[in-house]
Parts: C-alpha cells; structure tokens; sequence
C-alpha cells in the first residue's frame, strides 16, 4: 500500500494562502488518476486541484477552509482500484443519463449530485432555476456543464412561472455569503488605488457612425475569413495603442521615484467573471491586427468565464479598456488598475441628436472616460490622447496610418 499525498500548488509568487473553494468528490471515493478533485480559490485565480494517482482519497480541509500553499489537503490511497467492470458500467449509466437528457423536457427537480463537473457559476443557476445537472449537457472539457450550457437549457423550454424564487419577495430571511478571495483583494486595491494616486478623469464623446458602418459593410466577410465575429473593441483597442505610440506617458507608470516607460502596449481588457472582476491581458497588441485582437480577447474572455485564467494572463499589463456599455452604463469614471496610470471607459451607444456643419443629426454617440493618475499624467496629456483615440474611432482609416490623415501621409505633411 502507498499514500500519495496532494498538496496546494502554489498560483503565483507572493500568494502564500488559498481558500477551498469546492470540494467535487466525497471523503472515501474511489478516483482514477488526473480526475479534478476540487478547486481552489486565490487573490488571482481558481485553479483545480487533480488525483496524482488512482485511489481512495481522504480530503483534510473542508470546504471555504484557508489553507496555505504546500499543505497536504488530500490524501490517495493507492491499495484502493476502481474495478474495471464498474467503470463500464459508470460509462453506460452517464451515457443513458446524457440521452434522457436531450430527449426529456424540462421539470423543477431540484439539481442532483453527479460525478460530472459543474463550474461554479452554472451550478449556481442550476440551483437558482431548480434544474437537475443530469439534465445538462456540458460543452466544456470532459462534458464540464458551462454557464452557457445552463443558460442555453433554460432558454430551450424550462418556464419562467415554475422557476422557484428562492425566498425573494417579503420573508424578510436574511443571509451572510463569505467573500471570495479575489473579490477581497480586488476590494483592497480599489481602496489603495482612491488613497495612494491623484485620480482624475476626462470625457468625450464618439461618433460611432464610420465604425459602424464598417463593421456592418464586413462583419459577414470578415467572420468568414478569420473564424470570430468583428466587435467594437477590437477598434477601441488598435486606436487605444496607437494614441499609446503618440502619448508615451499615458502608458507608462511610478516605480518609486522614477517613471517606467514601455514601448509596447500590453492592454487589459476588463471583463466581469462569476469569481468578480478580472483582467486579463493582450500582449504586444500594437503589433495585431483587428482578427487577432478579437480572437485573442474571445480566448481570454471564455477563459475567464471558466476560471482558467493564468496568473501570467492577468499580470503585466501598461493599460486597461472596460466596457460598462455592454450592461447598459451610459457614462462612469473608471478606476486605475495599479500600477497602470490610465484607464479607458467604453459606454453605451445612444442614437443622439447632434450639430454637424449647421445642421442638426441623428448619430449613434458612445460617451468614452479615461481616469488618469494625475502624479504622471498632465492634463494636457491625457485630453489630447482621448481626442486621438476619438478621431481614429471617427476616421478608422487614421489607424492604418498611424492616426495621421491618410490625406497628410499621402502629401509628407
């Protein structure tokens, strides 16, 4: 008989406690190598913890318990195997299940425990619309149930009147919810960003007609030809690192007493995740071009969804864009991802009545923000590069052009 002990792998440097997020086996089951055992919650990242060997694991921490990095939380019994016979019969019964399953209409049942793994967030909705995971069929690695399986489920014919409310509507219940250790540390760093920069923020506004009409003119040949859809902030990010080129400061910032500059534009998008807000980076986007922006920000944006985030995904970058717009924000003021020193808000587009040559105009206007640590930033700075950004969104051609004038380029002016 051999133990093999599973110990906390560590998410990143400085990062000395994790918590227990969920455990996703039972304290005596039998598991085969490489199944994921549970996942663990950092200030950065949701990793899974796998079996290093098959057997009988006993699990040394609960759920929600902080445990620290190295410590042994689960323990293999190897003397312990699966019969082989078991196993196919395992198969057959999930098999049978995933055929009842996309033959069955939906029903209320309240969700079961399976072996199938469930991401955090869609086993949240299956217990807030009362569906059974067997129910599910998962998208996701090894038939992992995805939010985006739930929601699709639900869409396809469970009704809004046999949802159960779950106590919402005047019991007056109330109930406490431990805070994730991301949602902690973002809250931190929120705190330190308002007491340790001089944040301030300037607005414009776009006129989002020559985008759009672009994008309407090749959105079907442009997915045809490169495999993802063409969006909004693939624009807003090629014209964000090209003002970049032509405002070094706004994309540089303090270390200490000196100023650290960057000739390259590595730039956060910000997206909400079910573990809270996260950043994850595209690198040397200066050098993309529109397919790739979109392509990668796809990448990273189900990664985050699902929790796969690396820790080298969301550290490193020189600037943030986020898109408030998308949940409706007509106008924000962004706050500073430290160390960075500037930040773009994306706002809702709104058909509006505007001035053009003497004449008044129905166009579809977007409010944009950009706060700035005014310790590194000028005002000077920071009005004009938010004027850059908006004459490239206005003139999509001044981004082939290095947000000069194809006209002025054309003459050597």
């Amino acid at each position: 008989m051999a133990i093999v002990d599973i110990k906390v792998p560590s998410p990143g440097e400085s990062i000395s406690e994790v918590r227990i997020a969920r455990w996703m086996v039972k304290d005596g089951d039998v598991v085969s190598k490489d199944q994921v055992l549970g996942e663990i919650d950092s200030d950065k990242a949701t990793l899974e913890l796998s079996a290093e060997a098959e057997g009988k694991v006993q699990l040394l921490a609960k759920e929600d318990q902080t445990v620290n990095v190295g410590d042994v939380v689960v323990k293999v019994d190897t003397a312990f195997k699966a019969e082989p016979k078991a196993k196919e019969v395992k198969v057959e019964k999930e098999v049978k299940k995933e055929v009842v399953a996309s033959t069955a209409p939906p029903d209320n049942r309240q969700p079961t425990t399976d072996n199938r793994s469930v991401t955090p967030v869609a086993k949240a909705m299956l217990d807030d619309k009362g569906v059974s995971a067997d129910k599910v069929k998962g998208s996701g690695p090894n038939g992992r149930i995805t939010k985006s399986d739930v929601a699709a489920y639900v869409a396809g014919g469970v009704k809004a009147d046999a949802i159960a409310l779950n106590g919402w509507g005047g019991t007056r219940n109330q109930s406490r919810q431990k805070m994730t250790t991301l949602r902690k540390k973002v809250a931190e760093r929120l705190v330190a960003v308002k007491n340790q920069t001089a944040m301030l923020t300037t607005f414009n506004e776009v006129d989002m007609s020559a985008v759009m009409a672009l994008r309407d003119k090749y959105k079907d040949k442009f997915k045809e030809a490169h495999g993802v859809n063409l969006g909004f902030m693939s624009f807003f990010t090629k014209a964000v690192t090209e003002a970049l080129r032509l405002f070094p400061q706004v994309n540089a910032h303090i270390d200490g007493e000196e100023m650290i500059l960057h000739d390259y534009a590595d730039i956060g998008i910000a997206v909400s995740s079910p573990k809270g807000l996260m950043v994850p980076v595209v690198r040397n986007a200066e050098k993309m071009t529109l397919a790739e922006i979109e392509s990668k920000i796809k990448e990273l944006a189900v990664k985050a969804r699902d929790g796969k985030l690396s820790i080298d995904e969301m550290t490193g970058g020189t600037f943030t864009i986020t898109n408030g717009g998308v949940f409706g924000s007509m106008l924000s003021t962004p706050i500073l991802n430290p160390p960075q020193s500037a930040i773009l808000g994306m706002h809702n587009i709104v058909e509006r009545p505007v001035a053009v040559h003497g004449q008044v105009v129905i166009r579809p206007v977007m409010y944009v923000a950009l706060s700035y640590d005014h310790r590194i930033i000028d005002g000077k700075e920071s009005v004009s590069f938010l004027m850059a950004v908006k004459q490239m969104l206005e003139g999509p051609d001044k981004m082939v052009f290095g947000g000069q004038d194809p006209g002025e380029v054309l003459l050597g002016l």
